[in-house]
Formats: structure tokens, sequence, C-alpha cells
């Protein structure tokens, strides 16, 4: 058996702040994955992933957009020193500023569960694109992989109904 050690919410948010990745991974156990986050300028996909997803706000406040299942936007704010439960399967889109941090808990993902990342026209609702991806391990980054693919590509930002071009986050 490993020692057991305890971690500093605190240290790891700041150690994360200065950080090129905006993530840093506390723990991947075959069962589970533990991550601090630091808010990415301009999140705009929906996360839709196979387990279940408990969020911990340790400073700053989050909007998390979600879509019902009749597919209606709406948000949920999350405080510094709340937590919540996103079940598996919920298109989700937690967007936070750069200077806030949120611990979120998850299941380790199966070999054949998928991840799936959507964008849609910010005027018309119009889906543009879709990511899907398996998550073997998180060290890998897989949200910045999918910013990067969508993003280096007009055309899958340019609406096909409106017309309307997503922008780069600034």
């Amino acid at each position: 058996m490993e020692e057991l050690e305890a971690l500093s919410l605190k240290e790891i948010s700041e150690s994360v702040r200065g950080a090129v990745k905006p993530v840093r991974i506390l723990w991947q156990t075959p069962d589970t994955i533990a991550f601090v986050a630091r808010g990415r300028k301009g999140r705009s996909e929906f996360h839709n992933d196979p387990s279940d997803e408990v969020m911990y706000m340790i400073s700053g406040t989050m909007n998390l957009h979600y879509l019902t299942p009749g597919g209606e936007e709406k948000i949920l704010v999350l405080r510094e020193g709340e937590i919540m439960h996103c079940p598996a399967g919920v298109p989700h889109s937690p967007r936070f500023s750069p200077d806030a941090f949120l611990l979120v808990l998850e299941r380790k993902r199966r070999p054949e569960e998928l991840d799936r990342f959507d964008w849609y026209c910010e005027k018309c609702r119009t889906p543009l694109y879709q990511a899907v991806r398996k998550v073997p391990d998180y060290n890998e980054d897989p949200v910045s992989r999918v910013y990067e693919e969508f993003y280096s590509s007009a055309e899958k930002r340019t609406c096909g109904k409106c017309g309307h071009v997503a922008q780069r986050p600034a």
C-alpha cells in the first residue's frame, strides 16, 4: 500500500495559475480521476462525458451552461465553496475566468467509452462541429486538443445555416 497524503487545493491552484496547461491531474487510478482546472477564455463547447462528475468551486464563480434533454440551454451558477453533481450524458460547458479554480472528480473512462465535444452556432444554435474521442489519459489534455482542432479550421467554425463564423478566443 502507498502512503496516504493530503493535498493543498490552495497550493495546487497557485501552481496551475502560472502553468502552460490549464489542468493539473491530482490522481488517475483505475477507477477515479481528480484534477484542478483553471478557467479558459472563450470556452464555448458542450462536453458530454460517459461518467458522472462532481465539481467543487475552489475559488471564483463558474457559469455551468448545460443542455436539457429537450435541447434548452440553462445555466447553473456555482460559487466559491459550492459543490455540484453533473450526471453522465448531460452536455455541459463550464465557463469561468482564468483566475478561478475548480476541482473535478470523475470515474476513469472504460476502454469502450467516448467523450463528445459539441460546438453550436452562437447566432442560430445550429450544430457546427462535433469531436468524439477516447480519453484514456487526462494528462493528454483532451479539451485543449479538440479546441485546437476546432479553432484551427474556418470551415469547422462557419455555420452552414446562417454563415456566422465562431471567433477564436483572444
